[in-house]
């Protein structure tokens, strides 16, 4: 090899490296490998780049397909319709990948996953088209669902799929389309075609499933189903323009028969007697078709895979989504999580976990786990006198957007430890037992309650009479969306999760409550959200819960051995609101404290003494020190 040779093919190697892009048979290493550039992936790349840990992003295109955070990066930036173009997507999230500057290597196909032992763990080495191989500690499979969904019978090799067809409703002008799937894909693609096709059939063994009636986002919604109506009259209106059946040139008309007619001569010797029509004249699909298209969904790639890490195929669903545990690792594939569409199997039919809207939250909770068990960095809590837990409830049930999206599998845990709680927010729910390990928090022994948002579990016609429950006093039989409190007073277990009742998200609690739903989904008045509310939280605690001004907290701290709690941790710690003549009248109008001083303004108490109150606010501060003191010797026992 000559020198020129030699110092061209090292200028070769430099430039590859300093490029990103190994050499072939070459081994990179990370702590976290992400498979997928879409909306999970990408998101959990944001997670990991802002806790600065060791990341990359594998995605097979040459561009992302997804989302997340900052203020200045809304999706309103690119369109402000409600319902945008879906090739405004992609350029969203290429625009995420460059502000945010997040480690994404594309054209990067991984074609095979096996695990290895890393450090006495088990750890994966992905291998991509080029031989190159990528190691990682732990991997995060954000693939999404992308293989379609086929079905195999007699003339199956005939039918064209979803991912195929051409996209110009021209091509389509004067042909019977028989579409195989009632979703919203099928429904989408009937209605691209409606008003040229002569004929559309949609047809599956399962009916319609509207997503209105069963609050599920991937049934069938409200803009795809205006084909149905636009159909039956476009029908009348084709009929007298029909005049013969259009067959697709060079191409035979496709018949349709039944499977058990066939199975009698084992698939030979088929003639027009094997059609349905022959035995029954009114067969609904007795017409031939020009076409016959197939939508119906995709699955999870499990090619990928080798046996030694390979997640099992989920029980639901059809087996098309990986299984995983209730924090969302493979089963039997420690180290292994899956994100986005592709975990839908935990929720499947019940919440939002399988679309963008739903599972930006169940990343979230996916990373805090990481953190936890990686890092030992625990999960993040806010503690504060559960003077406070009222208020920060009512705030929380009218502004988070995790447990209102990710209904019944997210939920807001708050740790009870006395005069004081430990606030978690949007938990996974059937991760409950195991509360300590996830989240690095000690659980005490005095309790805690579970926040979540809940649909009735009776189904009801969701715009007929009778579908709104408007009186909170039967809050229990609300049947829109709507917070539930669960109180416990120790965690649950694995078994007791197991034999929950059918239908609700959580074991049977020690207490219950329900806030009536609400036409304005906002929780916030005094009758029928607020006080039934402190009423269930004394209840949990054994303390009362109400706020009181100084006044108040003076006196019942002379006349009662233990003063409210809000007493104690406000005014006899020189905080608490002093009455004014206003504040007391409207207190004692509303019957929210009893009047102690009669007629008398604030300013004229007769309980105090009249030199206390020339002394002012020293004396004051001093009489809060004593009164903590001595209320607290009161209270201790006596040995």
């Amino acid at each position: 090899m000559s020198l020129i040779e030699a110092a061209f093919r090292f200028l070769c190697l430099l430039v590859l490296l300093g490029s990103g892009f190994p050499a072939s048979n070459y081994t990179v290493s990370h702590e976290y490998c992400v498979l997928g550039a879409g909306p999970a992936g990408l998101q959990m790349g944001y997670f990991l780049s802002k806790s600065q840990r060791d990341y990359i992003i594998l995605e097979r295109n040459d561009g992302p397909g997804s989302f997340f955070d900052m203020p200045d990066l809304l999706f309103q930036r690119m369109t402000r319709e409600l319902y945008p173009s879906a090739d405004d997507f992609p350029r969203y999230l290429s625009m995420f990948v460059k502000e945010l500057g997040l480690k994404v290597k594309y054209g990067t196909d991984v074609g095979r996953i096996t695990a290895a032992d890393i450090n006495g763990n088990q750890g994966y080495v992905l291998t991509d088209q080029t031989g190159v191989s990528y190691q990682c500690s732990v991997l995060l499979v954000s693939t999404g669902l992308w293989v379609p969904q086929q079905v195999n019978f007699q003339g199956s090799d005939l039918v064209e799929g979803y991912e195929s067809i051409p996209t110009d409703p021209e091509v389509f002008r004067d042909q019977s389309v028989l579409i195989l799937g009632k979703g919203n894909s099928a429904f989408e693609t009937a209605q691209s075609i409606l008003g040229r096709a002569s004929r559309i059939h949609l047809y599956s063994p399962s009916p319609v499933r509207l997503a209105w009636q069963t609050h599920y986002v991937g049934d069938l919604r409200l803009e795809d189903i205006a084909i149905v109506h636009r159909a039956r009259e476009e029908g009348k209106q084709r009929r007298a323009k029909k005049g013969h059946q259009a067959a697709l040139k060079g191409n035979e008309p496709l018949y349709l028969t039944l499977s058990e007619l066939l199975e009698e001569q084992s698939g030979k010797n088929i003639s027009g007697q094997n059609l349905p029509s022959y035995h029954t004249d009114n067969f609904s699909l007795r017409q031939p078709y020009d076409r016959v298209i197939r939508c119906l969904g995709f699955s999870f790639n499990f090619s990928i895979f080798d046996g030694s890490a390979r997640p099992p195929q989920s029980t639901g669903a059809r087996g098309r989504l990986p299984a995983v545990t209730a924090w969302y690792e493979g089963r039997g594939t420690p180290n292994m999580f899956v994100l986005g569409t592709a975990a839908h199997s935990r929720d499947y039919r019940i919440s939002a976990g399988g679309f963008v809207h739903g599972f930006r939250y169940t990343v979230r909770a996916v990373h805090k786990i990481l953190e936890q068990r990686y890092h030992n960095i625990a999960w993040p809590a806010t503690k504060f006198p559960v003077t406070q837990l009222l208020p920060w409830i009512l705030r929380r049930v009218n502004e988070a957007s995790g447990t209102y999206q990710m209904f019944g599998v997210l939920g807001d845990v708050i740790l009870l430890r006395g005069s004081h709680c430990e606030y978690l927010e949007e938990f996974p729910l059937q991760a409950l037992p195991q509360l300590h390990v996830l989240s690095g928090l000690p659980i005490s022994d005095q309790g805690l309650l579970v926040l979540i948002m809940q649909y009735g579990l009776n189904q009801t016609d969701t715009l007929g009479p009778g579908r709104a429950e408007s009186e909170w006093t039967k809050a229990w039989k609300s049947k829109f969306l709507h917070p539930v409190l669960y109180y416990y007073n120790t965690v649950p277990t694995e078994k007791n999760m197991r034999q929950r009742p059918v239908g609700w998200p959580l074991p049977r609690p020690d207490a219950l409550h329900h806030m009536v739903e609400d036409f304005l989904t906002e929780w916030d008045q005094p009758i029928s959200h607020t006080q039934p509310l402190r009423r269930f939280l004394e209840h949990c605690l054994g303390a009362d819960l109400r706020a009181f001004y100084a006044e108040s907290c003076f006196l019942l701290s002379l006349t009662s051995r233990a003063p409210p709690i809000f007493c104690r941790q406000g005014y006899l710690r020189k905080q608490g609101i002093v009455g004014n003549h206003h504040l007391w009248k409207h207190a004692r109008d509303a019957g929210l404290m009893e009047d102690h001083q009669g007629d008398s303004e604030p300013g004229d108490d007769a309980s105090l003494p009249k030199f206390l109150k020339q002394t002012g606010g020293v004396v004051m501060s001093m009489m809060n020190y004593e009164l903590f003191d001595l209320t607290q010797n009161l209270m201790e026992p006596k040995t």
